[in-house]
């Protein structure tokens, strides 16, 4: 079996004694755990670890896996520059999981290095497995902004290659959990935070990878999590395999999540294909909101099948209502697919006769103009759930107390720059977050006086 173990571990420096100084007793358990793993992984003596890492340079369309022959890093941005670490990459295998990845459709290679020097997701887990094991080669894979899908497919190209050049391998997840534990603690408190960790580690303890795809992105922010995705690579790795999972640590105690989980192969089990069985569900639940879509979300869905499938504009149907062919309004139509924004564009005032134009505009654009998202496909179509808003005029107000995050949207103006947020988003809880994401839509500094206007919708689902 080319892939013998997999493992979740946290990173946190200061577990190193050179760089917490004494700190690191607070977190003996994390500690304990560590060298259990760190014992594991040389007795399994992997050729090559594979290493997912949060903190290696990170792309919002594109896995990046570290390039060359191998790289250096140390703790100094930490306190204890003496600490250093020397890996040697396996070329072979990255070369192999390029091509993989290319011919399963997956934006991954060794382009766009910014920094070759080790980060510290990386030299944490080292730290503790060099004491153990001297002679591997490291594979090291950043996370992106691509699928939770698209985490997974990866992962199980990483176990196709390991069997396609025999090489024995060993997955090393590394991941911090929620950093919102703590009022006290570096990021502060959300209820989001402590939810996620209990649901995570439980998720862990069962060998529940689906679970770890099932978070929703609005959750993931609130909570301020960490290597979530990593570990979603390691359950793609894992796909197909029985594992005996065995949980070994849970400590917050500095305000941060840090868990340790071990997951021993023992043998095969086609029915954990969690990719499949996650998409199969993600389909089921766009099924089930279709029967309950209004007019108005119905005519997005109309007009953007019809300009996918046709390349032409769909004409408005003659039953729609009359308020939605005589009045005139700006609409903002959103995509989700997953869970997760598939697209979303909107024009904050009518640039067309009718809302129900506006909608048939404005659909199309989520789907192809959204500059943050490739074009949808028509593969997608039916997994997508939408949304549309219809706006009220805006009127500008003097001051954020005049705001509502659930009963007003925002629209801040500096110059020529103008951002608009919605009202009542998933994660957006303060009119400060409202503001201040509006501002970074707009290319506007926080610190920058603005213009504000407030302006109500009405959100069709």
């Amino acid at each position: 079996m080319s892939l013998l173990g997999a493992f979740i571990v946290p990173h946190p420096p200061l577990i190193i004694p050179e760089v917490g100084k004494g700190e690191e007793k607070m977190v003996s358990k994390t500690i304990e755990s560590y060298h259990k793993v760190a014992k594991q992984i040389a007795e399994l003596k992997p050729d090559t670890i594979i290493l997912t890492t949060p903190h290696s340079i990170m792309y919002s369309d594109y896995f990046h896996i570290s390039p060359g022959q191998g790289a250096k890093g140390d703790m100094k941005r930490f306190g204890a520059g003496n600490v250093k670490f020397q890996v040697a990459y396996d070329e072979l295998f990255v070369e192999a999981l390029e091509a993989a990845a290319e011919r399963e459709g997956i934006e991954a290679g060794t382009l766009g290095e910014k920094d070759r020097a080790l980060d510290h997701g990386t030299m944490v887990p080292l730290y503790f497995i060099n004491r153990y094991l001297k002679d591997y080669k490291l594979v090291r894979i950043g996370l992106s902004g691509l699928s939770v899908t698209d985490h997974y497919r990866l992962g199980r190209c990483i176990t196709a290659t390991a069997e396609k050049l025999d090489r024995k391998i060993v997955f090393v997840a590394s991941g911090d959990l929620s950093h919102k534990l703590k009022e006290d603690g570096p990021y502060g408190i959300a209820p989001e935070g402590a939810q996620f960790d209990r649901e995570v580690t439980e998720a862990m303890k069962q060998g529940d990878f689906l679970k770890f795809m099932e978070f929703t992105p609005d959750f993931c922010e609130a909570a301020a999590e960490c290597g979530l995705r990593s570990f979603i690579i390691m359950a793609g790795a894992l796909n197909s395999k029985a594992v005996k999972a065995k949980f070994m640590s849970y400590e917050g105690t500095f305000g941060v999540g840090y868990s340790v989980c071990s997951f021993e192969l023992t043998g095969e089990d086609k029915e954990r294909n969690f990719d499949k069985i996650f998409e199969e569900k993600q389909k089921a639940y766009a099924r089930e909101m279709q029967k309950y879509e209004d007019t108005y979300v119905k005519l997005a869905r109309l007009s953007l099948e019809t300009y996918i499938k046709t390349g032409k504009y769909a004409k408005l149907p003659d039953d729609l209502p009359e308020e939605m062919v005589k009045k005139r309004a700006g609409v903002f139509v959103s995509l989700k697919k997953h869970g997760s924004l598939r697209g979303c564009i909107g024009t904050i005032a009518p640039v067309t006769n009718s809302v129900g134009e506006e909608i048939l505009r404005n659909a199309v654009s989520a789907a192809v103009e959204d500059p943050r998202f490739a074009p949808v496909g028509e593969h997608e179509l039916s997994e997508l759930v939408y949304s549309v808003d219809v706006l009220a005029e805006p009127e500008p107000i003097s001051s954020m107390e005049e705001l509502d995050v659930e009963r007003y949207g925002v629209i801040v103006s500096a110059g020529r720059r103008r951002g608009l947020l919605l009202p009542n988003l998933e994660g957006v809880d303060t009119v400060e977050q409202q503001v201040s994401i509006a501002k970074k839509k707009a290319g506007i500094y926080e610190n920058e006086e603005v213009r504000l206007e407030r302006f109500e919708v009405v959100r069709h689902k």
